[in-house]
């Protein structure tokens, strides 16, 4: 008997509403349960064995799915329940690397096939491969029994479709893949992040006479920004901020390392250019490859005298906003920490007056851009920006005036998520 077509409009109908079906689906498994279901509306074979070579080598393969199964076995999580068998019809068409037609399946069936179970009692097969990479590691086999026949001239247009189907049914297993893997992933950067995090300040420091708040923001799970805090002799205190080049797990790795100098040898964080050198030959010895480096600025602040000395190593001038004006406090511009040893820092001294407020940040803030095509000729919010809104923060608290730029960076840039890493700390002189 020969199977005869229905008209191309049903054909059409039955494909669009398959389509349709497995649109949405994330499981393999259930996709080729809905490609089966509704490619029997079009073929009525209800009789199948498909084979495997995935993961096995010559001459052994997998039986990964028969009509003749008593259980239903996922091949994809269930490949150790699988049959694995050598050689026989089955092992030639999984290595044969082309489709395979046999009409008279008794005549090439022999007592000793491994395979007889899955094969008896049929008259032919067709076998349509699934390449990867030009190798048919997945054949799909249809099986007819006596008195059936297919039309041979839609073979071709059967082969077309079922390697489509393997294509795509083994897309969908690499995403499900990658999409556990990038979440593996995600969740040890979430844990690199907090352990970044844990070695900020908890609380800020009481420093009589100053007001302080703090802001930190990182673009990824974890980054490479950092500012601390170090309770010095006579009540001074050292205040730090640093800016790891790059962005995510390996500039997080590097401020840690910072981190660790900087707190290794207790009485050391005076003067500040002394600082500055320290972390300067320790970085630049051990840990700064390929070019990664660290911007830096360290400051004593003498909360009795108001004086801050301070070092500057390729870091962001600070603001200091006085009397209505903004100064950059820009002086002793050394290189970023960790591009050449025995580099000098020099230092310099100002005294704060009441009503001063010193800011403290990253590029992360200045170099931040909406997100528009052409990054290379975006407009970036800028120093003359973050500026005009230093000085409309008049007599604000540090707290309100973090919010401040907080909020105008939100708005120039669009409320997009940042590109690089955020930190402002700022101090009120009281």
């Amino acid at each position: 008997m020969m199977h005869t077509r229905r008209p191309w409009q049903e054909e059409l109908a039955i494909i669009d509403k398959t389509m349709k079906a497995i649109s949405g689906v994330t499981d393999p498994e259930e996709m080729v349960g809905i490609y089966w279901e509704n490619i029997g509306e079009l073929l009525p074979i209800h009789d199948y064995v498909s084979v495997s070579r995935r993961e096995t080598q010559p001459p052994f393969y997998f039986i990964t799915r028969s009509s003749r199964f008593a259980e239903h076995f996922n091949p994809w999580t269930q490949r150790d329940r699988l049959p694995h068998l050598s050689g026989g019809i089955l092992g030639e068409i999984a290595y044969a690397n082309e489709p395979v037609i046999i009409d008279d399946l008794p005549a090439r069936l022999t007592a000793d096939d491994p395979a007889r179970f899955y094969l008896e009692g049929f008259q032919s097969l067709i076998a349509f491969p699934q390449y990867d990479n030009g190798e048919s590691l997945n054949v799909t086999g249809m099986l007819m029994p006596p008195g059936m026949e297919i039309d041979h001239a839609v073979i071709p247009m059967i082969h077309w479709q079922s390697g489509l189907f393997g294509r795509g049914t083994q897309n969908l297993v690499l995403r499900n893949q990658l999409a556990t893997a990038l979440g593996a992933l995600d969740r040890e950067l979430q844990v690199v992040g907090e352990i970044q995090r844990s070695l900020l300040p908890g609380v800020l420091p009481k420093i009589p006479g100053f007001e302080l708040s703090a802001y930190y923001l990182t673009s990824a799970r974890a980054g490479g920004d950092y500012y601390d805090f170090f309770p010095l002799a006579s009540g001074a205190w050292g205040i730090f901020i640093a800016d790891v080049s790059g962005h995510g797990t390996p500039a997080a790795v590097l401020m840690a390392i910072t981190h660790a100098i900087a707190h290794a040898q207790p009485g050391t964080h005076t003067p500040p250019d002394m600082l500055l050198a320290y972390l300067n030959d320790q970085l630049a010895r051990s840990y700064t490859r390929d070019g990664t480096f660290v911007t830096a600025f360290y400051a004593v602040l003498d909360p009795w005298t108001r004086s801050l000395t301070y070092s500057r190593a390729g870091h962001n001038p600070p603001r200091l906003i006085r009397g209505g004006q903004v100064t950059a406090l820009d002086e002793n511009g050394a290189l970023p920490l960790g591009i050449m040893g025995e580099q000098a820092y020099g230092e310099t001294t100002l005294t704060l007056r009441k009503g001063d407020l010193l800011l403290l940040y990253t590029d992360g803030i200045t170099e931040a851009a909406p997100p528009r095509k052409g990054a290379a000729s975006r407009e970036l919010f800028g120093v003359e920006r973050l500026d005009k809104v230093l000085l409309e923060c008049g007599a604000s608290t540090a707290e309100e005036c973090i919010g401040r730029i907080r909020a105008e960076v939100a708005v120039f840039c669009e409320n997009a998520p940042p590109t690089d890493d955020q930190t402002l700390l700022a101090i009120r002189c009281l």
